[in-house]
């Protein structure tokens, strides 16, 4: 039996992917060994939102030719897709495949021979088909993703992804539902809604939504809980916001993506509000269910970014009170608008920015946490912590919560009183299992 393994960077959609790459391999009776073991072929499952994750892609395609330099090397994803003659460069590259030919790679490895070198990519303009990669299950035994669309059309001026990924293309509703009823029926717990811009599913179709996705697999029997990946805010009117909490299933965490705390750099970014139409999105779901968390991201040291701008940002997010920021530096990728623009900030700067941004996130996600202790959460374990002796899970509302139990609580359901914060979350006790 041949081997494979797999490396992957980047977002839940890259995750996703390699799961539906991997059970195609299972059925073409290879077995999955992990990343750092000796293989026959090797697939790395790329991201290109940063220089960082460019060079990390290239670290690892070396490292596995020293493991077995007969092996074959894949490299597929948004790197592959946005600079396949860079990777093609590289000596120990077999195969590079662009992003909608991931469900035929193991038919391109079998067609492979030695030494051989293939580049099947197609621009990203000419993509107009959502490639059906269906998954059975994930590597956690707790939580699945179920990809729902592909693409976006946002073009902000700091972002690749549609140069990468394409068009939107929305996934056939009954696809998802079928998709869902196994992951369930497999004893999934929770399912995360995903994509690359989940709140756009269904405009390129001309009907349907996130929302009837979402109400679709609310109705679906039995006990388990649903969470969506990051929305925009641009999306979100009022109507939205009444028929998402209306939702049974549906977990009280939202993440938005903000993505600065200045007007100004917003409108530079190509993002579609302000920080006053975000406040009040936030406002009104908080209203809606009062526990609800809000996350979000933040890119520090964009083009243009001043020192003014920079501290509008960090009073923004402590004005918000975010459960989590999720602090990125600025990072140029060519072909986007704001790499030409002018006024790039010194690296230096964004490292000192990134710092003091992270440090009020941390205050901020701290004090957001100390507001539920003495109440009561429902809360998924997942895993123990083999040197504290303590059960981690996940609240309803997304927040890390540790408890002390005799009995195995991996995969299960508790309600757990809150008594005070723990590293980056909360710490209880069991008062019942569901």
């Amino acid at each position: 039996m041949k081997k494979v393994a797999f490396y992957t960077l980047g977002c839940k959609v890259n995750q996703y992917e390699t799961q539906a790459i991997k059970e195609k391999f299972i059925q073409n009776q290879y077995e999955i060994v992990q990343e750092n073991e000796v293989a026959d072929v090797y697939v790395i499952n790329t991201c290109t939102v940063t220089n960082l994750s460019d060079r990390k892609s290239r670290q690892y395609i070396r490292r596995v030719k020293r493991l077995n330099p007969k092996s074959y090397v894949i490299v597929t994803g948004c790197y592959a897709q946005v600079s396949p003659e860079e990777i093609e460069a590289l000596e120990d590259v077999n195969l590079v495949v662009g992003i909608n030919e991931k469900s035929r790679i193991v038919e391109y490895v079998e067609a492979l021979k030695d030494k051989e070198k293939s580049v099947i990519i197609k621009k990203y303009e000419d993509i107009d088909n959502y490639e059906e990669m269906p998954i059975t299950s994930m590597d956690t035994r707790t939580r699945a993703y179920i990809k729902i669309q592909e693409g976006c059309n946002q073009f902000c001026s700091y972002c690749i992804i549609p140069y990468a990924r394409g068009n939107i293309r929305s996934r056939k509703a009954e696809d998802i539902i079928k998709e869902a009823e196994m992951l369930i029926a497999n004893g999934y717990k929770e399912l995360v809604i995903t994509g690359i811009n989940a709140a756009l599913y269904g405009v390129d179709l001309g009907k349907g939504s996130l929302l009837d996705i979402a109400e679709s697999i609310n109705d679906i029997r039995g006990k388990f809980r649903i969470r969506l990946s990051s929305i925009e805010p641009a999306v979100i009117d009022d109507i939205f916001m009444d028929k998402l909490i209306s939702f049974s299933k549906l977990c009280s965490h939202i993440h938005l993506s903000l993505q600065s705390g200045s007007d100004k750099i917003l409108k530079l970014m190509n993002r579609k509000y302000t920080t006053g139409e975000f406040e009040l999105i936030v406002q009104k779901l908080r209203k809606r269910r009062h526990d609800i968390n809000i996350t979000t991201d933040i890119i520090v040291g964009f083009p243009g970014e001043t020192q003014k701008d920079f501290e509008e940002t960090c009073s923004f997010i402590e004005k918000i009170g975010f459960g989590k920021v999720h602090v990125f530096k600025y990072s140029k990728r060519k072909g986007t608008k704001a790499a030409d623009m002018d006024d790039q900030v010194d690296p230096s700067l964004k490292n000192k920015r990134s710092g003091l941004l992270t440090e009020i996130s941390e205050r901020v996600s701290q004090n957001y946490l100390k507001q539920f202790i003495g109440s009561r959460a429902e809360v998924l374990f997942e895993i123990k912590d083999k040197k504290t002796g303590f059960y981690e899970g996940l609240s309803n509302n997304y927040l890390k919560v540790y408890c002390e139990n005799d009995g195995d609580l991996t995969d299960e359901f508790a309600e757990v009183y809150i008594t005070n914060t723990y590293k980056d979350g909360l710490i209880g006790k069991i008062e019942k299992k569901f």
